[in-house]
């Protein structure tokens, strides 16, 4: 069983997809690795990109091209500023030059050598084939699969040894429930302490509280940016921006503020009605991924097309649940969050392209739903049984994004994974675990299976329901 960090699950990345961008740019990046280990990188006299099945469908919409292009100019999806993302790639499509791994130039005309194929690889369905022609006129090609959230991966999985390897090495190594279970119950620990005894065998305190804080700060800042920017999202659909006007219309007069900071300290000082709450869940998750669906920067978590969960539910404890909370439970929260996440990546997916919506929004809630639970008092059983209840109710949700654009349904959909996560928490501190006809291994389990069972048309195609009930005309 591989070895998953909660940094693993929780990555910074630009959106619109971290399957379909952040994935393809991260595939970029390791293929000009493996040139240079190879030798070869200065042999590279052209490159063309092979992009398959649901890569390759909806590519456009998530932005696979210019996540190529960007990888390969040897750009940092975590450190480059926002704004240089569009004159990158008008540069290439202008110039057809390259500057391959931000070091030498290399003949690159996009609409020629970025090649869309329909065909789905046998081995996953986001597939790209990176090919160069060296000075020798042989040709060196690899294959990648974006497998979700980030991950990348050959068929081969090369480095499926050296992840077993360190998963030995865990305190905890944890596969399913079951065994997070019986650790936290024989060492009488809770899930955080347990997962940070796990992260303390990678990185030092330092390491892990520094990370934990970068992406927090992440996360704050995208909601911030969210929050104050209007105007309609790119890509065709002409979507309205809905955080802006919900935040500005429950702040009202109260905007004295000029930083993410100030900002979360006002919102503490506002009303408190079971609507204000619902609106300011919604708002948090909707800024989240309107950014995400501007190529903004976000937080795989576990996927950007469900970055707005998480972000939301851990701010709504911050501001309505506990004005007292300070990094510890930020850090309690996300420590407890990426080890749900890494649960149902171990037993099922959470890609969109292999398991439908279920597998990103579904996986997102549980992941928020048993943080909450944790620190709201909840016991390891009852931080189980919310991470369960917010799944089942997400069981079967399909991907049919119009226009193939991470918007219609899927910013919403963001808003409604963070209610029930709440939700689910609040009905898991309510229950007894022993009363539970169903554990968070089952509902993985019948999770992928059903994910196994559904078409393909509802897996991140465009092929099917929304994507194909609405034309991009009627927009």
């Amino acid at each position: 069983m591989e070895c998953i960090s909660i940094f693993d699950m929780l990555k910074i990345g630009i959106g619109p997809s971290s399957s379909h961008t952040l994935g393809p740019w991260r595939a970029a990046e390791r293929w000009i690795s493996e040139l240079k280990t190879a030798g070869l990188f200065t042999e590279v006299e052209k490159i063309q990109v092979h992009i398959y099945g649901s890569l390759s469908l909806t590519g456009k919409g998530h932005a696979t091209d210019y996540a190529v292009m960007l990888g390969l100019s040897g750009v940092d999806p975590v450190e480059i500023p926002i704004e240089d993302i569009h004159s990158i790639v008008k540069d290439i499509k202008e110039g057809h030059v390259l500057n391959f791994g931000n070091i030498r130039k290399v003949a690159f005309d996009p609409k020629e050598d970025i090649l869309f194929h329909r065909k789905f690889l046998e081995f996953h369905a986001n597939g790209l084939q990176f090919e160069a022609t060296l000075t020798s006129g042989k040709k060196k090609s690899n294959t990648y699969y974006s497998i979700g959230g980030g991950f990348v991966v050959v068929k081969a999985r090369k480095n499926a040894k050296s992840k077993q390897a360190t998963f030995d090495t865990f305190p905890f190594p944890v596969q399913n429930g079951k065994e997070l279970l019986a650790y936290c119950t024989g060492k009488n620990i809770s899930i955080s302490e347990l997962v940070l005894e796990n992260e303390r065998s990678l990185r030092s305190d330092s390491e892990i509280d520094a990370h934990i804080q970068k992406i927090w700060n992440t996360m704050l800042e995208c909601m911030y940016l969210g929050c104050h920017t209007e105007g309609k999202l790119p890509g065709g659909l002409n979507v309205q921006r809905r955080a802006y006007q919900l935040n500005r219309g429950m702040l009202g007069d109260a905007n004295k503020y000029a930083t993410p900071g100030e900002w979360l300290q006002i919102i503490r000082s506002t009303e408190v009605k079971f609507r204000q709450i619902l609106k300011w869940v919604s708002c948090f998750a909707l800024a989240v991924n309107e950014v995400n669906a501007s190529l903004g920067r976000v937080v795989t978590a576990p996927t950007n097309g469900s970055a707005g969960v998480i972000p939301s539910v851990l701010m709504y404890y911050l501001v309505i649940e506990n004005h007292e909370a300070d990094f510890k439970h930020i850090k309690q929260f996300l420590l407890v969050a990426g080890e749900i996440g890494s649960i149902f990546k171990k037993g099922a997916t959470i890609s969109a392209a292999m398991g439908g919506c279920q597998a990103e929004i579904g996986v997102s809630s549980a992941m928020a739903a048993g943080a909450l639970t944790e620190l709201l008092g909840g016991s390891p059983e009852q931080v189980l049984m919310a991470a369960e209840i917010a799944m089942e109710h997400h069981l079967g949700l399909t991907c049919d994004p119009i226009g193939g654009l991470v918007q219609i349904p899927c910013i919403e959909r963001n808003s409604m994974g963070a209610i029930k996560a709440i939700n689910a928490a609040e009905l898991a501190l309510g229950s007894d675990p022993k009363d539970a006809k169903v554990s968070l291994d089952k509902v993985v389990e019948t999770m992928w299976a059903t994910a196994k069972d559904m078409s393909s048309k509802y897996k991140e195609t465009s092929e099917g329901g929304l994507a194909v009930g609405i034309n991009m005309s009627d927009c």
